[in-house]
């Protein structure tokens, strides 16, 4: 008796792969350059960064930087400032939006998706809109131009988003081992700890980055609830706009320092950041 097998299928070429790889590097170069401008420009002198149209072979210079670091205001306060309010308020987002998102995804509550529609509420309230009501709250209790104010503010910021974030890769936590940790007698705490986040790493890096960005980015309050002492990075940028004009050479030297640490951490969590926005994508 002879085996039958079957007629081979013949494979699909995919016509449209090189073109949407074209595409794709079109888009990339279309983001990336307005950055490599920026770069390159804080490289040249303020006379050839104000020249319209710009010289794009114009002499090379450090001007900028040295200007950025030794000029009249030192920019290492705004800088650890924002540091320490990004990486204080990420942890504290973190060890908040754990529990939350196990309670919404492992072990759901009722009427959970009423809990989470309530958490996608709170971003939908403009901020300028909370902004005098915060300002008044801020200046009673004592706490304008402090940074621990902009610690808690960044905090409820970003922990509607991390939540949403965190329950989708909490979803794919396969039950049966949390059926084990529970037979083995573990609590909430070992469970998040010991067998929860070894699992969703990768979410939880891509959860960390991008609250991280978000607090290292914001403007509106810091702008508004300090002045000298809690100065972040973004406000201490807003001073190179000034009344004699914009220097636009100093300006871009002091944007690229100030996004380097934002770039740095997107550069190290690069693999996770990619496996942890399609951990709930697969299924």
């Amino acid at each position: 008796m002879t085996a039958v097998t079957a007629p081979a299928v013949p494979k699909r070429k995919d016509r449209g792969g090189p073109w949407l790889s074209l595409l794709a590097w079109v888009v990339g170069i279309l983001f990336v350059l307005p950055v490599l401008w920026m770069i390159l420009t804080s490289f040249h002198s303020e006379e050839q960064a104000a020249q319209n149209p710009p010289a794009l072979f114009a002499p090379l210079t450090l001007d900028g930087y040295r200007e950025f670091f030794s000029g009249g205001a030192s920019p290492w306060p705004p800088l650890l400032n924002s540091l320490t309010a990004s990486i204080v308020s990420t942890a504290l987002v973190l060890l908040l939006s754990m529990p939350a998102a196990y309670a919404l995804s492992i072990k759901p509550v009722r009427k959970w998706t009423d809990v989470l529609f309530f958490f996608l509420s709170t971003k939908m309230l403009p901020v300028v809109a909370g902004l005098l009501p915060l300002y008044l709250f801020a200046q009673y209790v004592g706490l304008l131009d402090n940074i621990w104010l902009l610690i808690i503010f960044y905090t409820s910021m970003n922990l509607p988003i991390a939540v949403w974030m965190m329950r989708s890769f909490l979803s794919e936590v396969p039950v049966e081992m949390l059926e084990a940790a529970s037979v083995d007698g573990a609590g909430l705490i070992r469970t998040l700890r010991s067998v929860v986040a070894p699992v969703v790493t990768p979410g939880i890096a891509a959860t960390a980055l991008i609250c991280f960005i978000f607090s290292w980015n914001e403007l509106l309050f810091a702008r508004v609830l300090t002045a000298t002492v809690a100065e972040t990075a973004p406000v201490f940028l807003t001073s190179f706009v000034t009344s004699q004009g914009l220097f636009l050479a100093q300006l871009c030297a002091a944007a690229f320092v100030v996004s380097l640490p934002v770039l740095v951490a997107g550069f190290a969590a690069q693999d996770k950041l990619v496996q942890g926005l399609s951990l709930g994508s697969v299924k």
